[in-house]
């Protein structure tokens, strides 16, 4: 059964997703996993000083890194985020199985919540971030044979928290990378578009061939 990191990686390019096969998945980093942690540690790190914070693997100097969590104080889930259901919990659904950082309670019920050690786009959240959001809230919802309308997405190092609702057009990202996943068998087509793949930890061994602005216009 396919895993929410394979769906996520597939949302992002396929080929990552055949090299992480190939090469074995070595998960987050120890920095990455630092960041993380700072997820379970809102309420410590809100009154924290200047140095304390310095200290830490936030992405914010200490005042921007209070403010965005008085910010993110403000949510109605805050201390449901702060003071979780449970912690790192696996879940198998019909599709697709693995593991969240958090279960929160919120108005609407439980929710899934993925934790994540990079950056928040300007808005909503990375579409691998979505994908993954929405196979764990599904996969919840299979498990606990009732609806779960929404999935989190945190991004500790910087004090902020996106909610991914499960809209129509979520659920079809949802799916084109499950089948994406499914379909794998060998290396898939290299990308034209190299714009995503400087993030790539695969970059190097890729080969990814990118088009000049002349063969774009058909010159």
């Amino acid at each position: 059964m396919p895993t929410f990191t394979a769906v996520s990686q597939a949302a992002y390019c396929p080929r990552q997703l055949y090299y992480a096969r190939r090469d074995g998945d070595d998960g987050p980093s120890p920095g990455e996993r630092r960041r993380q942690r700072l997820a379970f540690r809102y309420g410590e790190l809100r009154g924290a000083d200047d140095e304390r914070l310095r200290a830490e693997p936030v992405a914010l100097a200490p005042d921007a890194y209070r403010a965005a969590l008085e910010r993110l104080a403000e949510r109605d889930d805050w201390a449901a985020l702060c003071d979780p259901v449970d912690t790192h919990v696996s879940l198998a659904g019909k599709d697709c199985r693995g593991r969240v950082h958090k279960l929160v309670d919120t108005v609407g019920g439980t929710v899934p919540s993925f934790v994540s050690p990079g950056a928040p786009p300007g808005r909503g959240v990375w579409e691998p971030q979505q994908v993954r959001a929405v196979a764990a809230a599904k996969a919840l919802s299979w498990e606990r044979e009732e609806a779960t309308s929404h999935a989190l997405v945190e991004y500790p190092a910087h004090g902020v928290v996106r909610t991914v609702r499960l809209t129509t057009r979520a659920k079809a990202a949802y799916r084109r990378a499950l089948r994406a996943v499914r379909a794998l068998d060998g290396p898939p087509p290299r990308l034209r578009d190299a714009s995503r793949c400087r993030a790539c930890s695969y970059q190097d061994r890729c080969g990814v061939r990118t088009r000049s602005m002349r063969s774009l216009l058909g010159r």
